[in-house]
């Protein structure tokens, strides 16, 4: 009986093993979509009165855990029963993913000043709510399916183990750090109420990098979004590595992610002229 108990703790502790490396390896490639995530949301979440900020991030992060629970089980089914589909979701998702990259890349082009414009009217609170669940189901289903892809080869139950992990995580952690990043500007207004000079300078300090900090994280989020639809096609679509294995991964990457992207960007723009 004894025996018995440790070869199942045995058998626990190389699955667990199994489940922290591809878990790891998930985990790299799922980065850059994280990036994207968190810029999104903390965009999304900010120009809120700070009584609503919390409550807005709150019902966001739930609408994500919702799009985990139905995402998930239906990753799993395929990945059990038609593993031939998650390539072509992985390339349909990149094409969004590259779309959403070279939009942005294309309204900082050519409409300079716009943002500022439009900023002063913000829709409702319960639209940009829907709007933020919205962006997140289909950045979740990007990671869920390029973390199911690179556990492709492990047994379903690693699978299942270490990208609920991922997605787990990546609610969590980016949510978590939205959550900071809102509160930032009231720490700092909080910091300068006391008497200390540090206090005050470190408060002024906060308060002034919100907006800086919401900047980068844009800009990073955008470029994110080329560098991970770009590597999709980059090791996805036959024949693209073949034909520029002499160039620079990073390099090939954005320059896969941005022409892709605008090349569907000028396919949208020509539908909807089309239909007006």
């Amino acid at each position: 009986m004894p025996s018995g108990i440790f070869a199942l703790l045995d058998d626990v502790a190389l699955l667990m093993d199994d489940v922290a490396v591809m878990t790891k390896v998930a985990g790299k490639k799922t980065a850059g979509i994280l990036g994207d995530d968190l810029a999104v949301n903390a965009e999304k979440a900010t120009g809120f009165a700070a009584s609503r900020e919390l409550p807005v991030l709150w019902a966001i992060t739930q609408g994500s855990f919702l799009n985990k629970l139905i995402i998930l089980p239906v990753a799993f089914a395929m990945s059990a029963w038609a593993p031939w589909a998650i390539e072509p979701i992985l390339i349909a998702g990149g094409l969004f993913l590259a779309y959403e990259g070279a939009e942005k890349v294309a309204h900082v082009a050519l409409h300079r000043g716009a943002s500022e414009i439009s900023s002063k009217e913000r829709p409702p609170e319960k639209e940009r709510i829907r709007s933020a669940v919205v962006v997140d189901f289909i950045l979740s289903v990007e990671i869920v399916v390029i973390a199911l892809g690179e556990v492709m080869a492990a047994d379903l139950e690693v699978q299942i183990a270490a990208v609920s992990a991922i997605a787990l995580l990546a609610t969590i952690g980016v949510y978590g750090l939205v959550a900071l990043l809102v509160r930032m500007d009231d720490a700092g207004l909080a910091l300068l109420k006391r008497s200390s000079t540090f206090a005050q300078r470190l408060g002024r300090f906060l308060v002034a990098a919100l907006p800086v900090v919401i900047k980068v994280l844009s800009v990073v989020g955008t470029v994110a979004l080329l560098l991970v639809s770009g590597g999709i096609f980059h090791h996805h679509v036959p024949g693209i590595h073949d034909l520029l294995h002499n160039v620079p991964a990073l390099l090939a990457d954005a320059m896969l992610g941005l022409g892709a992207g605008l090349v569907v960007l000028g396919l949208v723009s020509a539908a909807k002229a089309a239909t007006r």
